[in-house]
């Protein structure tokens, strides 16, 4: 019984020091050169009203093992503003890209942001999307010539 125990515990400590061999090696794995692994890639403004928050962050990571440099960032067009880091991004480092659409354009949209960048595959896209609504029409004011529901009908006291 004793042996049973003995090759069961150490076949247990076996199975488990090969795992976590595996997994140190899947977690120290890195590209060589700069490498910027982003949470998403795309954003969806969902539908929005006009002159709604215009802002929308993209966050990333250089996974790589070398300083990431964005050169440029370019929107598709005029209404699509992207401001980056302008200093290298270390290997390890967090950081954001920030776009600002401008939602005073009403209806549906798609737009892209491009980045150029020292990475191996030098441009990567990034896109936003969504539906920019017209604003509620507002009600009607309540005529100043009138005599409001509220004042006294027939003029003051007497």
């Amino acid at each position: 019984m004793k042996k049973l125990l003995s090759f069961i515990a150490l076949f247990a400590l076996t199975i488990s020091v090969s795992f976590a061999q595996v997994d140190k090696k899947a977690a120290t794995t890195t590209v060589d050169g700069p490498n910027m692994k982003f949470d998403v890639t795309e954003i969806d403004y969902g539908t929005i009203e006009k002159n709604a928050d215009p802002l929308r962050v993209f966050n990333f990571v250089n996974e790589g093992t070398e300083p990431l440099v964005i050169k440029h960032a370019k929107g598709s067009c005029g209404c699509t503003v992207p401001k980056y880091p302008k200093e290298p991004i270390l290997p390890g480092e967090a950081a954001t890209i920030e776009v600002r659409y401008d939602t005073k354009r009403v209806g549906p949209f798609s737009k892209t942001v491009t980045l150029t960048t020292n990475e191996a595959v030098q441009k990567r896209v990034l896109k936003i999307k969504g539906k920019v609504n017209k604003p509620a029409p507002e009600p009607d004011a309540i005529p100043v010539n009138e005599p409001s529901i509220l004042s006294p009908v027939g003029g003051g006291s007497k």
